[in-house]
């Protein structure tokens, strides 16, 4: 008995090994977790306060990344971005483009938009343009193509005939609107997006109806649209305004439009046609010369074109605007009546010392 208590009392309390390795693994790994945290949180930093646009050209190299980077975001952040790409493998010659960085991306969402080479598409709005060259220009600004390339691509006999026009009636090609492309993309590329618009438009039965009612055709509508859009704002009168015009074409008779003076001047401010703007020497003086003037005088839209396909047919033949500055107009359908017209539009004028 006495040898059992002993036994007893020599005994060992059991080790509880297990235990005290898990404990240590999971100390192990939490001082990981955090080392990992403390490493990463820089990369996961704020960014810019604003959404920030970066283009990288064709044989952009990292230092040319950088320095644009440089322009919008801190040292710091800037260098994390870099240690990331060159850790991705960025090449930028693999992602020429425009891209936009949100408001407060991290150097991680930065590396990632870059890296993948998601383009953010250019917006482009053709709104009330009136020359080919001012376009061209305020196109270039969006895109990284020059004006000079641009107004090549709408000088291009060959593909403008894709679409039943000549280069003076390039204008034609651009229905108001707002179009998305890519920075990149080549004049001929951002012309095949809006032509496919203006293709769209000119249905088989829009045909139809402006060479059977109107005896016009598409490019011409174009043109005669574009008058009528300098003539007013008040989409109301755009009908039967673009019918006026047309009742004067079948005439034979001279379109005798003030806004084609403008065009021909260059002085689209002009308030007051004079009879020495009248003498303008110039195709698109209509008060010269016969007929449509050689192309559009500014871009239209479909909302004007839409008017005068479905303007009713009238005895119009002069227009003149209201006394009352409205931007409306008095119609007519002999010159005596019109010239009441124009009389009364005239004492307004002079009332105000319009010149």
């Amino acid at each position: 008995m006495q040898k059992q208590v002993e036994k007893i009392r020599n005994r060992r309390p059991p080790r509880h090994s297990g235990t005290g390795v898990l404990l240590w693994i999971l100390i192990a790994l939490a001082v990981l977790i955090c080392a990992g945290m403390l490493t990463i949180a820089p990369y996961m930093m704020n960014g810019s306060q604003a959404d920030v646009t970066v283009r990288i050209p064709k044989n952009a190299t990292m230092q040319n990344v950088t320095d644009t980077l440089n322009k919008y975001y801190p040292e710091g952040y800037v260098k994390k971005v870099v240690n990331l790409l060159t850790i991705y493998g960025f090449e930028p010659t693999e992602r020429h483009g425009l891209y936009v960085l949100p408001k407060g991306a991290t150097p991680f969402a930065t590396m990632r938009k870059l890296s993948r080479g998601a383009q953010t598409p250019v917006r482009l709005t053709i709104n009330g343009f009136r020359s080919l060259p001012y376009l061209s220009e305020r196109m270039a600004r969006k895109m990284e193509f020059s004006s000079d390339d641009f107004m090549k691509a709408l000088n291009d006999s060959a593909y403008l005939a894709k679409y039943d026009l000549k280069p003076g009636q390039a204008l034609a090609l651009f229905l108001e609107d707002t179009y998305d492309v890519y920075w990149t993309a080549t004049p001929y590329e951002v012309l095949d997006k809006i032509g496919q618009n203006y293709t769209t438009f000119w249905t088989s039965g829009k045909k139809e109806v402006a060479r059977d009612e109107l005896n016009l055709s598409p490019a011409e509508m174009m043109t005669l649209a574009s008058i009528v859009d300098e003539e007013t704002n008040q989409v109301l009168e755009k009908g039967r305004i673009g019918r006026l015009y047309v009742n004067r074409l079948d005439k034979g008779m001279k379109l005798q439009a003030d806004p084609t003076v403008k065009f021909a001047l260059g002085k689209f401010e002009l308030q007051r046609i004079t009879g020495e703007h009248l003498q303008t020497d110039s195709p698109y003086n209509t008060y010269r010369v016969a007929g449509l003037p050689p192309g559009p005088i500014r871009t239209t839209s479909r909302r004007t074109l839409e008017e005068i396909l479905q303007s009713k047919p009238s005895a119009d033949i002069y227009m003149c605007a209201r006394p009352d500055f409205s931007g409306f107009h008095n119609f007519a359908a002999t010159y005596d009546e019109h010239l009441q017209n124009a009389r009364r539009y005239q004492e307004a004028l002079n009332e105000r010392g319009i010149k």
